[in-house]
């Protein structure tokens, strides 16, 4: 018989005898990246959908519904779906609304991200729910996921990355005393299946701070100071001479825009792993028309680049579009995007041609986090945010792959293809 330390580190058997033992309503792992906290839940979904089969037998309900609830759908299908695929060799059909059937129960994917994921469970009744990415989520469609949880014996289980130390989520229900709610904090340290090398490196190519507390320790804390403490003239700033001797793989750009604020367009270049910011142009009250031939002129000496593009403005995205630019609504999860240009700096993967960037040079050292919350202060950002928009694009655009070509690497691995 297969020992449970040997598929389970102790913290996640610590919530499976949890789980066993207590009659709860609401589950809630929270903490710190790959610490665990996904896996186990994971498995816990598939205990509960057995376990609601069993209820639904027992009341005579052909149909009993569950709510599979994620930040988008892509999400639900990376962080839950591949993985059990992988795990488990499951194929899941899905019909034309994106829901599927698994151990007679039919389970209802919604994305909490928005307020649109409300049309997609609103009048049902669940007996349960599992909602990944909780911190996430709009507060209206989670208090709506938990409204619909109305079937006999529904429980919830819910998996999140720490936020600030005002989320309501960390106030209304982790710190709850209501005796149906039950949450376990995960520290990186607690996945004892991580390569000790794995850990080592992550820990200290984690930028120092609000990143390295939440995504290290689990911690839900807020930001001080400046955004990117990291950055340092000694290290990140290379002049046009050494820029112009390096061959870059390629060339991006990313676009912000503005009016009274500045607007910015950045272009980027990378080998390898860096980034390397080779020209800013930053200006206040440009007309739509002005930008399309400053982009034009990046494209005539950078050749035919990717734009990403602030969508807040799709306007301004399909004017450029229409003159022939190749612009993309940028990737714009704020606290990712920072994290993945303040973890470039710290691993010294991050350049940037100062002297010709003054915008740049305005905003580095101004740029800084609100008090008591994890956002940052919107002043001093219209360069960064650019930068910001270019890499985080790239960085996920580049790897994304469609939901039929995620399902179809899953069986691969399981050979089943």
């Amino acid at each position: 018989m297969l020992s449970l330390n040997k598929i389970y580190s102790p913290k996640q058997i610590e919530v499976l005898k949890a789980c066993r033992s207590s009659d709860w309503f609401m589950l809630i792992n929270h903490g710190a990246k790959r610490s665990g906290k996904t896996q186990v839940d994971n498995d816990l979904f598939i205990q509960e959908l057995m376990r609601v089969r069993g209820i639904a037998n027992s009341l005579g309900i052909d149909v009993p519904q569950y709510i599979l609830a994620g930040y988008s759908l892509g999400n639900i299908q990376d962080n839950i779906l591949t993985e059990l695929s992988n795990k488990y060799g499951f194929e899941f059909k899905f019909d034309k609304y994106n829901n599927f059937t698994l151990f007679g129960v039919k389970v209802v994917q919604t994305s909490h991200g928005s307020i649109s994921g409300l049309g997609r469970i609103r009048g049902m009744t669940s007996f349960g729910a599992y909602i990944n990415e909780a911190s996430l989520a709009n507060q209206e469609v989670f208090d709506e996921i938990k409204a619909r949880c109305s079937g006999p014996g529904a429980r919830i289980i819910a998996d999140t990355n720490p936020d600030h130390p005002e989320h309501w989520l960390l106030k209304d229900y982790i710190e709850s005393k209501a005796g149906g709610i039950v949450s376990f904090h995960f520290q990186l340290d607690d996945n004892t299946f991580l390569d000790e090398r794995y850990i080592r490196e992550i820990k200290e190519t984690t930028p120092k701070g609000m990143f390295y507390d939440r995504g290290i320790q689990g911690l839900w804390v807020s930001g001080e100071g400046v955004v990117y403490p990291a950055f340092d003239r000694n290290v990140h700033v290379i002049t046009a001479e050494q820029a112009k001797r390096i061959i870059f793989d390629r060339y991006l750009a990313g676009v912000d825009w503005g009016w009274e604020h500045f607007g910015a367009i950045v272009t980027i270049g990378v080998k390898g792993d860096s980034y390397y910011v080779i020209e800013e142009h930053a200006a206040q009250h440009k007309y739509i028309g002005e930008w399309i031939q400053i982009a034009k002129d990046i494209i005539r000496r950078y050749g035919n680049i990717p734009f990403y593009c602030d969508p807040a403005r799709t306007e301004h995205i399909a004017a450029f579009q229409k003159a022939g630019i190749n612009a993309y609504l940028a990737n714009n999860r704020v606290l990712s995007g920072i994290e993945e240009v303040a973890t470039l700096m710290e691993r010294q993967q991050f350049f940037i041609v100062y002297e010709q960037c003054p915008r740049f040079r305005e905003e580095i050292y101004k740029y800084v986090w609100k008090k008591n919350t994890g956002e940052p202060l919107k002043e001093n950002d219209d360069v960064l945010c650019a930068i910001r928009y270019g890499i985080h694009s790239d960085k996920t655009v580049s790897t994304i792959q469609s939901p039929e070509e995620r399902m179809k690497k899953a069986k691969k691995i399981r050979g089943m293809l």
